[in-house]
């Protein structure tokens, strides 16, 4: 059994999959704001419940109910580790630094400086593997999700931030400053207003397309104060300044993946996140992007994600082959 958590600012989910991809096990519970501890605690008490309630729901199925009505006692799992735990992956919405082995650049910022994976390997008292949100998204697409089959994927998260992960041959790619695929905070082409990131940096990709920076957009030009929901909608409906925010989007969306086609050349483009499920940003960006791409043609394509929310989680179970 794989167990896969998805540390995220507002929720922590996990999930449990069988030896197939079998989802065996989902749950949420709500994130301790910014409470290292408390979230560390969080993660162990979801991964024992899952244990002890899949074990259990296992027994039941293979070996049947005793006239008492309880189950019998488990037998070993071959896939399990040598202490009978399942395996754990975990992803963050930050990266583990490969020199100092602490957290950094999460936007989670209670995790900035933490020994995360040795907190949670002391809890757990087995080894764990972290990956950043993106990464993992990436991975859960290309396994077995829109991206499966191709050979290079590149995975997008559109969301309360700008994320990407980076999966070659089935392997994701972490890069020497465990950074690969961090096009969110590369400055968006065509854009210089100097605004400043929580990074630190001006003009970042985030800024422009994550799902704040979408209202942000649309209130500093019409003075509105939408949602990037709200903006879909009334696009939707016929309001004409939602339909030109939208439009602004479309063509940046297309500028800054462009960069990326043109570095990585990948076979699929894959978005996960809220502003993911605007179903004509797969029509609308690659009529646009060509423009920016240096090449005749573009073969690769832009998908929406198959596994919706859980795509994160589920990559994060997927980080044990």
């Amino acid at each position: 059994m794989r167990i896969g958590v998805d540390l995220g600012g507002s929720k922590i989910e996990i999930i449990a999959l069988g030896d197939g991809g079998e989802v065996l096990l989902r749950e949420r519970v709500a994130t301790p704001q910014g409470d290292y501890r408390g979230t560390l605690n969080a993660v162990a008490g979801l991964v024992s419940v899952a244990e002890s309630r899949v074990t259990s729901l296992r027994t039941c199925a293979r070996d049947g109910i005793h006239p008492d009505g309880a189950c019998r006692p488990a037998k070993r799992n071959p896939r399990q580790t040598e202490s009978g735990t399942a395996s754990v992956g975990v992803g963050i919405p930050g990266a583990e630094s490969l020199d100092t082995g602490l957290i950094k650049n999460a936007n989670s910022t209670c995790l900035i400086g933490q020994p995360l994976k040795r907190d949670l390997e002391a809890l757990l008292q087995r080894e764990v593997r972290i990956a950043n949100d993106a990464n993992c998204f990436a991975l859960s697409e290309a396994a077995d999700g829109a991206g499966a089959g191709a050979r290079v994927v590149f995975g997008v998260i559109l969301g309360t931030g700008v994320g990407g992960g980076i999966v070659v041959d089935g392997k994701l790619l972490t890069g020497a400053n465990a950074i690969a695929g961090e096009w969110g905070h590369n400055p968006m082409p065509g854009e210089y207003h100097k605004d400043a990131c929580y990074c630190g940096r001006k003009d970042c990709i985030e800024l422009y397309l994550s799902g704040p920076g979408l209202a942000a957009d649309h209130r500093r030009v019409t003075g509105a104060d939408f949602s990037a929901l709200d903006i879909a909608r009334h696009a939707a409906n016929g309001d004409a300044a939602c339909e030109v925010t939208l439009q602004r989007h479309e063509a940046r969306l297309a500028r800054a993946l462009a960069q990326v086609i043109n570095i990585l050349d990948p076979d699929v483009i894959v978005l996960g996140g809220g502003l993911s499920n605007m179903e004509r940003l797969y029509e609308n960006v690659p009529r646009l992007w060509g423009e920016h791409v240096f090449s005749d043609r573009v073969a690769t394509k832009l998908l929406k994600h198959r596994h919706g929310d859980s795509s994160g989680v589920r990559g994060a179970a997927w980080l044990w082959p």
